[in-house]
């Protein structure tokens, strides 16, 4: 095509000197050598045809309009999220989520958010394009949305027609200012926080996995997203041909991060309680979210002990942590209250290893040497190597020597993958019109620059996609893995019993100091607590952290939620203890009885 146009343009370059001619999407003539755009001025035969001048700036701009015309069609900014929602959608069906997570309640809840917004599926339609109420509808009562309707998901072409968009109208012309009709409207709407967002349709995803009750956590939406599993980032470069895509449509689609845990989790709160989502179905012990299975899962990933499972689940039972009421989100309640399930499962991991080695910087690591001792015969004259249950012990120093290594290299293997991130879309966005030749040209000659740059230093490894996976470490003898599995030692040599009376070597549990603050001026005060706290316990909040991909503060809040607000204080010591000499008791099948010690916590308040 471009030789067609140039032909018997032979003027070589003013740069270069070579006479290789290209034709721009402006129309105009440069140099695919050095990338040099000239402005080709061509004689008009038939003078009759112009009111100006028979000189002209450009070559068939007016082929070019119809061609832009007729190649691209008008849509709509929720037609865009709505493609968007059912790429992600598909994306997690192929992972092995159950596909009526994409028929029957993906698809339900977006036609219910576009009937409470009154943007469709309702009898007066907000007129994004006029900012108002279209009056003029017809007189049909409105259409509600149940959640027992098995729709068809539109598989070819959008799923709002103008049956459904009966408010929206259009003068045949496409705004000069970004390829959708509405995005310069989109902006200005009085109602602006229901407003559809990038963010907010990983939460619709998450509320649908909440439905369906997949184990796929909020934790692990977000990493597959980062990893690239999920369409968010760049998601506008999947858009068909015919929905052009610039200007202010970046504004809006355009993402070049991923959004935050406490983001996403409050989005999903407040599309909840907008749709007017009745309860959700109730999180059973059986339903992988359960706190019971979800800990014995980051147990594994942490590479700890199968025996402490067994403290986590008396801790949820006497704490009433495991409960269907506790557990199942219910956005008809005054202040809905979704709970962050694999938050909680974290923090009671870490609240049981505060009661078994009480993370103070001391006890921990003489509760490790005692152990250490017994392994190596020392103090006693023998040389036991196991329990006597013949288990081998759970060392807390060997178990730290073994995460620290693997922690640290899959921190700075995800350093690099971040690093290496492609942030950048493969199709440029083009800002206005007016700039279209410039950012055509600068792409070029990246892509150039790019090309040549792998020539000369050889062709670069192409890097295989990893496979989504539940677990980040991998722990045994075999190849490859990173580090020894510790999963089942024994914890037994935490009891000691003396004059057939049981004791445990940790009687004391301590928490933050807790003080009270204004509701609109509290924040995270975890950066001014963080220097007052024990290592060895900020050290585990990081690993759960990474483990989940949060922040260390929302953590150490779910661990300090857990043990304050669900009444953990009045029973740490006098029951909980209890409950694990108890269970001490019955795999030595004694009647033995148990005898707290006092004690005092010397970094923080006493429980």
């Amino acid at each position: 095509m471009d030789e067609e146009i140039t032909d018997g343009y032979s003027e070589p370059c003013g740069l270069c000197g070579s006479v290789c001619w290209g034709v721009t999407n402006g129309g105009q003539f440069f140099c695919k050598n050095c990338h040099n755009v000239i402005e080709r001025m061509k004689e008009v035969e038939d003078m009759s045809r112009f009111i100006f001048k028979s000189r002209i700036s450009s070559l068939s701009s007016s082929k070019r309009k119809r061609n832009v015309k007729e190649g691209a069609r008008e849509w709509m900014i929720c037609e865009g999220f709505q493609l968007i929602l059912k790429l992600q959608a598909e994306a997690l069906v192929d992972l092995g989520v159950c596909p009526q997570l994409k028929t029957d309640v993906l698809w339900i809840f977006w036609k219910r958010y576009m009937q409470k917004t009154r943007q469709a599926y309702t009898r007066n339609p907000v007129n994004i394009l006029r900012g108002s109420v279209d009056e003029t509808s017809d007189g049909e009562g409105e259409s509600s949305v149940a959640f027992s309707e098995a729709s068809c998901y539109s598989e070819t072409g959008p799923m709002m027609g103008a049956s459904s968009v009966s408010g929206y109208t259009s003068d045949g012309r496409s705004s000069v200012f970004s390829g959708s009709m509405d995005a310069e409207c989109y902006f200005g709407q009085k109602d602006g926080k229901n407003l559809m967002t990038m963010p907010r349709t990983l939460a619709f995803c998450y509320l649908a996995l909440l439905w369906v009750r997949e184990s796929i956590t909020l934790a692990d939406l977000l990493r597959l997203v980062s990893k690239g599993h999920i369409p968010y980032v760049n998601a506008h470069a999947l858009f068909p041909e015919d929905m052009r895509f610039f200007g202010k449509d970046a504004m809006i689609f355009r993402v070049e991060s991923i959004p935050s845990y406490s983001n996403v989790h409050r989005d999903a709160v407040s599309l909840a309680a907008l749709m007017d989502l009745p309860a959700f179905p109730p999180v059973t012990p059986d339903c992988l979210l359960h706190p019971a299975l979800l800990s014995l899962r980051y147990l594994m990933d942490a590479n700890l002990p199968d025996k402490l499972h067994a403290l986590v689940c008396e801790v949820i039972q006497k704490t009433s942590m495991g409960t269907d009421s506790f557990l199942t989100f219910d956005p008809t309640e005054r202040k809905p209250r979704l709970p962050c399930y694999d938050l909680q499962a974290a923090a009671l991991i870490v609240v049981c290893m505060k009661l078994l080695f009480r993370l103070n910087d001391n006890v921990e690591w003489k509760l490790a040497k005692k152990s250490d001792e017994k392994v190596n015969g020392m103090g006693h004259g023998k040389g036991k190597t196991s329990t006597k249950r013949g288990g081998k012990m759970f060392i807390l120093r060997k178990w730290f020597m073994t995460v620290q290594p693997a922690l640290e290299r899959a921190r700075k293997k995800e350093k690099q993958a971040m690093a290496m991130q492609q942030w950048k879309s493969e199709k440029p966005i083009i800002a206005s019109l007016k700039h279209k030749t410039i950012v055509l040209k600068r792409r070029r000659v990246v892509e150039q620059l790019q090309s040549s740059f792998k020539a000369l230093s050889g062709s670069a490894p192409e890097q295989q996609a990893s496979t989504p996976s539940t677990f980040l470490f991998f722990w045994g003898d075999e190849d490859g893995a990173d580090g020894p599995s510790l999963h089942h030692k024994c914890l037994d040599y935490l009891m000691m019993n003396k004059k057939t009376v049981w004791h445990f070597l940790n009687q004391k549990y301590w928490h933050t100091d807790l003080r009270s603050c204004y509701k609109r001026l509290c924040g995270d005060h975890f950066g001014e607590l963080e220097p007052t706290l024990p290592r060895m316990y900020v050290w585990l909040l990081g690993l759960f952290s990474f483990m989940l991909g949060v922040e260390d503060a929302k953590l150490h809040g779910a661990v300090v939620q857990n043990s304050v607000r669900r009444n953990f204080c009045k029973l740490t010591l006098p029951s909980l203890l209890k409950l694990f000499a108890a269970e001490e008791e019955r795999w030595e099948k004694s009647s033995n009885r148990f005898i707290p010690g006092p004690g005092k916590s010397k970094h923080a308040n006493k429980m």
